[in-house]
Formats: structure tokens, sequence, C-alpha cells
């Protein structure tokens, strides 16, 4: 599988401030990366190269459109700035991809959040790059709209669209990503798939008499457990592997710093 974007021993600086410190990071063809981490950490820079900034689409956290502006003429000005010679056929495209084909004329400022957020995507795939940078894509959103996003992602990765999603809603990122990559100080701390990442925490058995935890259980072990609560006089109703969450592994990876 090709790399839409691989880094070797990335390092930036903004004057003292060393924002990148040798960052390895490759997201492959069609996949879906988390950029985790607190505040400070990395996660917004960018490519400082005019070629770099042109072969990936960018979508701010604080995006602002002109109120006054249709989804149709916000699509046209940031044709003319990429130098997308997709005209009017690649404004439709991209519309209809995003549902909101029908509020082609419609102004920035007659649409409801969710509308504006798919707008911003939508504007971030003028000249079909092959990589996106989404800076919380969901934060401001209802659960609707996170659910909307979601799915909008999950198409864009069927179109063979890479994506790199900074976000600080743990659980959008653990639905809707193939791999975390968590930054600290502008290195990589933790890298991995949601499954790799996650640790066991034992095994949970639901019985009549309540919920009983087996901290250094395994799956292998549930039989056994199940066969002694049934000997005990126990009625069993269920049993789970119990594995940390993205939360968990991400505190433990920052050591508490904030966000």
């Amino acid at each position: 599988m090709s790399a839409a974007l691989a880094v070797s021993g990335l390092a930036k600086r903004y004057g003292a401030v060393e924002a990148l410190g040798g960052v390895d990071l490759e997201v492959g063809e069609s996949e879906l990366v988390g950029l985790l981490g607190p505040n400070g950490a990395g996660k917004s820079t960018r490519a400082g190269s005019r070629e770099a900034r042109g072969a990936m689409g960018y979508l701010a956290e604080l995006f602002r459109f002109p109120g006054w502006m249709s989804a149709d003429e916000l699509l046209q000005l940031h044709q003319r700035l990429s130098g997308s010679q997709g005209g009017e056929r690649e404004r439709g495209e991209l519309l209809e991809l995003v549902g909101l084909q029908d509020a082609r004329d419609r102004s920035v400022e007659a649409m409801s959040k969710g509308m504006q957020q798919r707008l911003g995507i939508a504007q971030s795939l003028v000249g079909s790059p092959r990589l996106l940078l989404l800076d919380e894509p969901t934060s401001a959103l209802d659960p609707v709209g996170r659910r909307t996003v979601r799915t909008l992602l999950e198409e864009l990765k069927q179109r063979g669209v890479s994506v790199l999603l900074n976000s600080h809603l743990l659980s959008e990122i653990e639905l809707v990503c193939d791999r975390v990559v968590i930054l600290l100080g502008g290195k990589v701390v933790t890298a991995g798939s949601p499954a790799e990442l996650a640790r066991p925490r034992g095994v949970e058995i639901e019985t009549n008499g309540g919920a009983r935890t087996y901290a250094d259980a395994s799956r292998e072990d549930i039989p056994r457990l199940v066969a002694e609560l049934v000997r005990e006089g126990q009625n069993v109703y269920g049993a789970r592997v119990l594995t940390s969450t993205l939360e968990e592994v991400y505190v433990e990876a920052v050591g508490g710093e904030t966000s």
C-alpha cells in the first residue's frame, strides 16, 4: 500500500520553541489515522512548503467562512485559491458527497453548524487531495452531527482518501480510526490500532448477585469461572472481557498532561 503521507525524523521549530522533535509518521492510502495529544504537543504543525500544502486538504478547528457567501460561491473561491480546474462539475459532486446538493445557493449564515461543518469538509476536498488534515471536525456538533461526519469519513475512505484526524473526542477516534498516534512534547509516545493499544483488565461476569470482576482472569478463564459460579448456585447472565479504553491509554501515555 502506497503512503499518502510519510515523514521520518520530522522536526519543526518556532524560534526557541521546538514544535516537533523528530517524528516518524505514515498514513497509508485510504487510512484514517487519529492524532492525539495535549495542547502544544505539535498536532497542528503544518507543512511549510507550497508544494506540500498543495497536496493536502485542510479544515481548521475554528474555521470561519463569509456568512453572505453561498455554498457554491465558497467552493468557487477555494477552486481559485487552489488552482483547481474542476469547475461546476467538481462543486456539484462535492456538495452531493457531503449531502448539501439542495443547499447549493443557501448562504453560510443560514446553515446549521452541522451543515457548515460538512461544507468545510467539501472545501477541503477541492482539487482532489490524497490527504485530508481535519482539526476537531466534530467538537461543536451534537450526537447526530457527529454521526453524520463519521459516516462521511467512512465514505471518504471508500473513495481512497486518507485522513489525519486531530480530535480531543477520544470516543470518536475509537469509532472511526484505523490507527492512533499520540504526541507529547513534539514526539510520538504511543502508536497502534485501537485494538492493539487496548490492554486486558480482567473479566466481568454478571450474576443474580451482581457483577463480579476477576482482575487477573482472561478470556480462557471464563468457562471455568462460570462453572464455579453455577456450582455455587448463582445464575449467570453474561460475561465479558474487560479492556482499557482509549481514554485510559491516552492518560497513561501523556502522564497527566492537560489539553
